[in-house]
């Protein structure tokens, strides 16, 4: 093969839209062809080196980009690292003489010589909808170190009715293509700021997390995460384990989602609707009056003094 002819065939880097032919047709009658864009779904398997060499640990289906928060966010919510300190650098695999391979994502981590990769190996691959799958039991759903969130946020109902609209409008993704999920980080006076999108929703919450824990930004003891779907098991744990405590979302909650948020005073909050909500854990969060409040809350309780 010549060279020319082997530069030709070298994957380019995945983009976050595939554009697609597509059949337009109405209730009764074909209306024709056209383009369309879909969501990217590529593959992504994340390694950690603990000075011994990468190994795999995880292979999950994400739409392309931020791919180094995704996989911090990722090591943070499975507590293969325990803080930012101990992510030492994060790369695409580059093998010598070879292009960067973008789907496979390294993890240096600093101090943890002491590292057990098949404690935190799944034992298949996670898909776009389920983030956890590949996990044996629901003991090991439990990542160690999960706390009641700090910090003394309080927000209002009416704070809160908005943030779906809120970050609808920060999700170009899903405009162009209907097929993403996203979350967001809000005050308590319901403006978004970061806003992270992806195929999977449980991959929109790990880059989320990881561009904060990069940032420095962890515990967000004093923001609110909200979540463009329904509110999982996996997401509740992800809240917690990046100090969120609130967790709004459009859709539902399981009712896993609603006992574990409940057991550590993490306030879930779902269908979210412009004319109201529904509260499944941490009402003492909310003030009804319309205004935001700081309020101080006794150590350790969660609950207002």
């Amino acid at each position: 093969m010549s060279g020319e002819a082997h530069a030709d065939a070298r994957p380019a880097r995945p983009g976050r839209t595939v554009p697609v032919p597509v059949e337009r047709w109405g209730a009764t009658a074909r209306r024709g062809p056209g383009p369309d864009e879909v969501v990217t779904e590529e593959p992504l398997e994340i390694r950690v080196d603990a000075g011994r060499g990468s190994v795999p640990v995880a292979i999950t289906l994400r739409t392309p980009g931020h791919d180094f928060e995704l996989a911090a966010g990722f090591a943070l919510a499975e507590g293969i690292v325990r803080g930012p300190e101990e992510i030492r650098g994060i790369r695409y695999c580059a093998p010598a003489g070879t292009e960067q391979e973008f789907n496979v994502v390294t993890l240096e981590l600093a101090g943890r010589p002491d590292f057990d990769v098949d404690r935190f190996r799944r034992n298949v691959f996670t898909n776009s909808s389920c983030g956890v799958c590949g996990k044996a039991t629901l003991d090991r759903l439990r990542t160690e170190g999960l706390r009641r969130p700090g910090g003394t946020l309080r927000v209002a109902p009416a704070r809160l009715v908005g943030l779906p609209d809120a970050l609808r409008r920060a999700q170009p993704l899903f405009a162009c293509t209907g097929g993403s999920h996203a979350t967001g980080v809000a005050d308590a006076e319901g403006r978004v700021g970061l806003v992270r999108e992806d195929v999977g929703r449980h991959n929109a919450f790990d880059k989320v997390v990881g561009r904060l824990a990069l940032d420095d930004g962890l515990p967000a003891s004093g923001s609110i995460a909200v979540v463009s779907g329904r509110a999982s098991f996996e997401l509740v744990q992800k809240a917690l384990v990046a100090g969120f405590p609130v967790l709004a979302a459009v859709g539902a909650p399981s009712h896993l989602a609603v006992a574990l948020a409940r057991e550590y005073g993490l306030t879930l909050v779902g269908f979210v609707r412009p004319d109201g909500l529904s509260v499944y854990s941490g009402a003492e969060r909310l003030v009804p009056d319309g205004t935001a409040l700081e309020v101080p809350m006794r150590a350790g309780t969660g609950v207002s003094g």
